[in-house]
């Protein structure tokens, strides 16, 4: 009697969820049973970005960690990238199409379309029913217009950064920047940041756009052309006073502390967005002079806005500023490409350590 053959070999990339620089790849079979209306997505590639250690630094307080759930103890950092239908049983979703969307680092997941049309699907899995649905919903490549404006490793990289940065620059203009008429983003070298700063800067002069880097990323920020000021965070004690929005990628407690003291009652708004600067955050519930650091939650904004402009209009403007962006960002980053797990792995710890150099795009498959 011949045995059957042994399940094709699924991989999961998991780091421990107390200690981000202990990680490893699980193997395991690939799912062989679908329910009705499940579909089976084998990932292909991914970004990494300092944003994606967020997610990690972050997963227990906004939850990152429930989106793909992993063994007790250990969890999977998602990230944005294409994967392809491997197997369906929904009759809305063909196989071997291309999808963009919010993914595990892994080879393969399982996920169940709803609310299908020609552009995409929201997963409507039981375990994701309360998060936040912008991170629950994914594109068909074939009926997506934002697909054809950009090359797949462009999108990965800087479309779900672009939208939060579309959405803080909206969130600071709609509140009349405060009061203030500068705005300072720490980590201004980050995508998040960059996206940010592109923004201001065409605001007819608005505000004044002041970039906070270290002194080895200082040459590479001041060349991007979209901050008015580039300051080293050893210069903080430098900044001319006067009203500010803080807009804070890096969550180094020390940093954040300093320009808190340096600006006093000055500081109109801080508003945390990343922790690039991960451990070096300050403690929970110190209070600090001037505006307390408030978290950014870019699904509120985004909610906010969807119900004022309609989703269409939310989409149109969003787009022609997508598409300005991308003319500007083509030329600055340089993409860096890994594959398998090793690669993956040195990818992220370099990126835990904060050891990737500001113009390396990394686009990762397992």
């Amino acid at each position: 009697m011949s045995s059957s053959p042994p399940a094709a070999e699924a991989m999961d990339f998991v780091v421990d969820r107390t200690d981000l620089r202990r990680c490893q790849v699980v193997r395991h079979p690939q799912p062989d049973q679908l329910a009705a209306g499940e579909v089976l997505l084998r990932v292909d590639r991914f970004a990494f970005t300092a944003n994606n250690v967020t997610y990690g630094v972050a997963g227990d307080m906004l939850s990152y960690w429930s989106f793909f759930p992993a063994e007790p103890g250990w969890g999977r950092i998602p990230v944005w990238g294409f994967a392809d239908v491997a197997r369906s049983r929904h009759q809305g979703i063909g196989e071997g199409a291309r999808v963009f969307g919010y993914l595990p680092m892994s080879t393969h997941v399982v996920v169940q379309p709803d609310a299908v049309s020609r552009g995409g699907f929201v997963d409507a899995a039981p375990h994701r029913a309360g998060l936040p649905v912008v991170y629950n919903q994914y594109s068909l490549a074939a009926g997506d217009p934002g697909y054809a404006a950009a090359g797949e490793d462009q999108q990965m990289l800087f479309r779900p950064l672009f939208v939060t940065a579309f959405l803080l620059d909206d969130f600071v203009a709609d509140n009349g920047f405060f009061g203030a008429r500068t705005v300072i983003l720490s980590s201004a070298s980050s995508k998040t940041a960059l996206g940010l700063a592109f923004l201001l800067s065409g605001r007819a002069g608005a505000c004044e756009v002041v970039g906070l880097t270290s002194p080895r990323n200082a040459g590479f920020v001041a060349g991007l052309g979209c901050y008015d000021r580039v300051v080293t965070y050893d210069q903080i004690g430098s900044l001319p006073r006067g009203p500010v929005v803080f807009v804070d990628m890096a969550g180094d407690g020390p940093m954040v502390r300093a320009l808190h003291h340096h600006f006093g009652d000055d500081m109109k708004h801080s508003c945390v967005v990343g922790v690039t600067h991960w451990e070096q955050r300050g403690q929970p519930g110190e209070e600090l002079p001037g505006a307390q650091p408030t978290f950014f939650f870019a699904p509120t904004q985004l909610q906010k806005r969807t119900q004022d402009w309609g989703a269409d209009g939310f989409q149109q403007r969003y787009a022609a500023a997508w598409r300005r962006f991308l003319a500007f960002a083509k030329d600055k980053i340089r993409i860096v490409r890994g594959h398998g797990p090793e690669a993956v792995e040195r990818v992220y710890l370099q990126m835990v350590d904060g050891r990737v150099t500001p113009d390396e795009g990394h686009i990762l498959s397992l």
